[in-house]
């Protein structure tokens, strides 16, 4: 298995636990606290997130050369790696929880992150 597949993988694994959430974080009851505004916004933005992870882990599987082999797909790449390294850093900035499950999280943002540069490589 190539590396891209792995990506593949990792963004079809983080899209279904996002499909998750609602039910991990008990949205149904916890959202409730929130503005109607907010509640839909949390929402609507986790929902796109699915959608990019499955569109990334769709793009990895039916264009793995083109990913590699062309500067567009380079591009691609490098962008989904600095998503992660995005998150990795916005986890240290807005989740400040000292928790092993946070903390294994963080690792899986950084994996990500590297990952995606490892076919370009």
């Amino acid at each position: 298995m190539n590396w891209v597949m792995v990506c593949g993988i990792f963004s079809i694994a983080f899209a279904v636990f996002h499909m998750l959430f609602w039910k991990l974080f008990d949205w149904k009851n916890d959202l409730k606290k929130l503005s109607i505004a907010n509640r839909a916004v949390t929402q609507i933005l986790n929902l796109r997130l699915i959608y990019v992870f499955l569109f990334v882990g769709f793009l990895c599987f039916r264009f793995p050369e083109e990913l590699v082999e062309t500067a567009l797909g380079n591009f691609v790449l490098i962008g989904c790696s600095l998503f992660w390294v995005g998150r990795f850093i916005e986890q240290f900035i807005f989740l400040r929880i000292n928790h092993w499950k946070v903390h294994l999280l963080s690792f899986l943002f950084l994996v990500g992150s590297i990952i995606y540069l490892i076919p370009i490589i």
